[in-house]
């Protein structure tokens, strides 16, 4: 058992429902059906019964979830009153995804330090939005950097658009940009069905009437730019991996018209660290310039 799972009882047992739950915790509702039955299975406790469309939380799993909103809460207080501070010498932790990483670390890092060079600033390396979602959540990071949209119960502070771009094997051949209508029919790395990342990608798919084929469906990102390379698909992703990308003998084209995602720090609702609340200032400063 752990706080992860905790959290997910809690979810449910307040939106009634595995889907609107997984909508609200950013995950795909088998992951949380599993986890859900994981726990049910390792307690020896049935905690939600089926019913209609929804579920209906058992007489041992409002005990479970009262203890568990204790435990939730008790988590918080005890890692806020060692975050409050901000003292000299403190960790800052940032969570990004790997394709924002790079602007992260190459450009707004530096500027903060150094007007706050008393500050250690950690980078929270996370595989995706929904990562840096559970680690701003967990208090694992202060903020957190990744596109929108996030859930409802984060705050979130916008500062930049970034462009998304089609990678392609070399060779392939492709004018610069690429219109929106060549997409139908190519073979594209898409992340898994099921996932909020999937949906926003079918949702363009949709609004550009085109329909590419997935020939490759997973959220392992690490394996997304090798099976580029390997030949066996083009894939669609920010600007910020361009380099990475190009490194690795890859071709990277803009999009006509051009797609660009909103770019954010995000955090929870509850008094920031001084440093925190420093960071997010020098963004949105520079968002304004």
């Amino acid at each position: 058992m752990n706080l992860q799972q905790l959290r997910y009882v809690v979810a449910t047992a307040e939106h009634r429902t595995m889907t609107d739950a997984a909508r609200s915790l950013y995950i795909a509702q088998p992951a949380l059906s599993r986890a859900i039955r994981d726990l049910e299975r390792e307690l020896g406790l049935t905690l939600f019964a089926r019913s209609g469309r929804g579920v209906v939380v058992t007489a041992q799993g409002r005990q479970v979830v009262k203890l568990a909103q204790e435990a939730l809460g008790a988590v918080k207080e005890i890692e806020s009153l060692a975050r409050q501070s901000g003292l000299p010498g403190a960790d800052l932790r940032i969570a990004a995804t790997p394709s924002l990483e790079p602007g992260l670390a190459g450009r707004l890092l530096p500027a903060y330090v150094s007007q706050h060079p008393e500050i250690r600033v950690q980078i929270v390396r996370c595989e995706g939005r929904e990562d840096v979602v559970n680690a701003v959540r967990e208090q694992r990071a202060d903020l957190g950097l990744t596109d929108l949209p996030v859930p409802a119960d984060l705050v979130s502070r916008p500062f930049e658009r970034q462009e998304i771009v089609l990678i392609s094997p070399p060779g392939t051949d492709l004018p610069d940009p690429v219109p929106m209508a060549r997409l139908n029919g190519m073979r594209l790395v898409l992340p898994a069905r099921g996932t909020a990342r999937r949906r926003e990608f079918d949702q363009i798919f949709v609004a550009y009437g085109v329909r590419p084929v997935a020939a490759v469906e997973s959220d392992e990102r690490r394996g997304w730019l090798r099976a580029v390379g390997e030949g066996s698909a083009s894939l669609l992703w920010y600007r910020g991996m361009a380099e990475r990308a190009e490194r690795a003998g890859l071709v990277v084209r803009s999009l006509d018209p051009s797609i660009k995602k909103v770019i954010a720090m995000v955090h929870t609702r509850r008094r920031l660290p001084a440093m925190a609340q420093d960071f997010l200032t020098m963004t949105e400063r520079g968002s304004a310039a």
